[in-house]
């Protein structure tokens, strides 16, 4: 059986790669460490605990989505999207870098532009929005 879909770049194989490491390793670290986790969520989003695990199993579930050619372009959506919902933690966490200590300020700072390279990376490797097609 031969395959129809065209054949991915080794650059976006390995954005592919990257981001499925990133919320794989990212899920399971909202159930390993749940409590840390939960300090970075701004005291304004209710249920803490639930955010931390509701977010972890989206990421887990996107993950797994990237993994199945049909799935792709959905679970990349799904993980921008979730990326954006998550941003309110960085902007928290650089507004109060007194209750991070062990984070070093310039590392909160790199947090936002990293995290606008990985919105790219996540449209970009899961063909989240592919290019529209210029009729003449």
């Amino acid at each position: 059986m031969t395959s129809t879909a065209p054949a991915m770049s080794r650059w976006r194989v390995a954005g592919l790669v990257f981001v499925f490491l990133w919320f794989a390793i990212g899920g399971v670290a909202h159930f390993v460490a749940t409590e840390a986790e939960m300090r970075i969520v701004p005291p304004y989003i209710p249920w803490p605990r639930a955010a931390v695990l509701v977010s972890g199993v989206f990421e887990l579930l996107g993950a797994a989505g990237l993994l199945w050619r049909p799935a792709r372009r959905a679970a990349g959506i799904g993980l921008f999207v979730l990326t954006l919902a998550v941003t309110p933690a960085h902007f928290y966490m650089l507004q109060r870098p007194e209750l991070f200590a062990s984070v070093p300020y310039w590392a909160l700072v790199v947090r936002l532009p990293v995290q606008v390279a990985l919105l790219a990376l996540i449209a970009w490797s899961t063909s989240a929005w592919p290019k529209k097609a210029v009729s003449r």
